[in-house]
C-alpha cells in the first residue's frame, strides 16, 4: 500500500520547480511503447537511445548485453538513466520472452521484405522497437521472433543511419501520433505514484533517513 501521506512529506524536501517538473512530466509518460539495444558496441550510442527516450516519454529501455556490457556513459546520457528505467539482459531470448510475456510485439527496425514503411506503422499495439549492434544490425534471433519489421525510408545515397538518430525518428514519429489518438497509453495512477516515490528518491540526499524519521513519528 502505497503511503499517500509519506509521499506528501517527502515533496516537502523537492524545490519548487523540480516538483513543477514532475508535475509536467509523469502525465506525459508512457509505457505503451519501449525499445531495446541489441549489444550495442558504442557505448554513447545507448546512452544517447536512453536520453532519446526520456526526450520523448519513454519510460522504459531494455538493453541486451549478451556480447558486450558497459557502464551507461553518463555525460551522454544527461542524467537521463535516473528518470528512465533501465531493464538489463544478458541474453536476447530473455528480453524477447519478457516482452511478449508483457504483450509487447517485437517490432525489428530493419528493412525487409515485409517491412512497413514508418508513416504507416499501427501505433494501436504496444511495440518494442529492437535495434541492433552498428554494423551487423540485429540478430537473427530478433528476425526470427519478431512480428513485424519497421523501417525509415531513405532517398539519399547513404543507406543507413545511427541508432541513437533512428531512435529519435521513430520514437517522434509513433509518440506524437500516440499523444493525439484515443488509446490508453499514459501510465496508470499506481505507476505514477510509485514514480513519484523513485524520483525523489533519486532527487533528495538523505532519503532514507528522512523516510525513517517520518515513519518513527506515525
Amino acid at each position: 500500500m502505497l503511503d499517500l501521506d509519506l509521499l506528501k512529506h517527502l515533496e516537502g524536501y523537492l524545490t519548487e520547480n523540480r516538483l513543477k517538473r514532475f508535475n509536467t512530466v509523469l502525465p506525459l509518460r508512457t509505457k505503451h511503447f519501449t525499445v531495446a539495444t541489441e549489444d550495442v558496441y558504442q557505448l554513447h550510442n545507448t546512452s544517447a537511445v536512453i536520453r532519446t527516450c526520456d526526450v520523448f516519454g519513454i519510460q522504459e529501455v531494455n538493453v541486451i548485453e549478451e556480447v558486450n556490457s558497459k557502464r551507461i556513459d553518463r555525460e551522454i546520457a544527461m542524467g537521463a538513466q535516473k528518470w528512465v528505467d533501465l531493464n538489463r539482459y544478458n541474453s536476447v531470448k530473455s528480453c524477447v520472452d519478457d516482452l511478449k510475456q508483457n504483450g509487447y510485439q517485437i517490432v525489428a527496425t530493419t528493412p525487409h521484405t515485409n517491412d512497413c514503411d514508418l508513416i504507416n506503422f499501427d501505433i494501436s499495439k504496444k511495440s518494442c522497437f529492437f535495434f541492433g549492434r552498428e554494423t551487423e544490425g540485429l540478430s537473427q534471433y530478433v528476425m526470427e521472433h519478431a512480428d513485424c519489421f519497421l523501417k525509415i525510408p531513405m532517398v539519399g545515397f547513404t543507406e543507413s543511419l545511427n541508432i541513437s538518430v533512428s531512435a529519435a525518428i521513430i520514437l517522434q514519429h509513433v509518440t506524437s501520433k500516440l499523444r493525439i489518438s484515443n488509446i490508453d497509453w499514459k501510465l496508470s495512477d499506481e505507476e505514477i505514484i510509485e514514480k513519484r516515490f523513485d524520483w525523489i528518491k533519486k532527487t533528495i540526499k538523505d532519503y532514507d533517513a528522512i523516510v525513517e524519521r517520518y515513519q518513527s513519528r506515525s
